[in-house]
């Protein structure tokens, strides 16, 4: 089990550090520290109270909650959003509103998920021409005919 370090802001108070919801879960529930309206095609970020150090060679990945994408459109509009092992600032969450309807963000709500990954490091080699397969260059639905 990777271990990483939360600092609670004062703002974050009674607030519940980031949880699994099930014991299968993938994504740690994370709650808005904010209340705000969220207008429909809006964007916005809310605080959650915390600061993470993600350990070196790992990242924090941040992740629409389904149920609020399914039922109100509610998702982020980078997701999923990278939290880098030398940030130490506190965790926002920009969430968008992609449904018809404002939708009503409380204190204590569950607006997204973390996900702690392992970051791969690469080294990239110029070459004159990039050895060949049967897809080729074909991309944008071309596997899907």
């Amino acid at each position: 089990m990777t271990e990483v370090l939360i600092s609670r802001l004062p703002h974050a108070d009674g607030l519940p550090l980031p949880s699994l919801a099930t014991p299968g879960a993938a994504g740690y529930d994370i709650a808005s520290a904010d209340d705000g309206m969220l207008a429909p095609m809006e964007r916005k970020l809310f605080r959650t109270g915390f600061a993470i150090a993600v350990p070196e060679g790992f990242e924090c990945q941040v992740r629409p909650r389904s149920g609020l994408a399914l039922r109100h459109g509610i998702t982020l509009p980078n997701t999923p959003a990278t939290i880098d092992s030398d940030y130490r600032g506190e965790l926002m969450i920009m969430l968008v509103n992609l449904g018809a309807e404002p939708f009503e963000v409380t204190r204590g709500m569950r607006i997204a998920q973390l996900v702690i990954a392992r970051v791969e490091r690469a080294a990239f080699r110029p070459v004159d021409a990039l050895p060949g397969t049967a897809r080729g260059a074909g991309g944008f639905g071309s596997t899907g005919r």
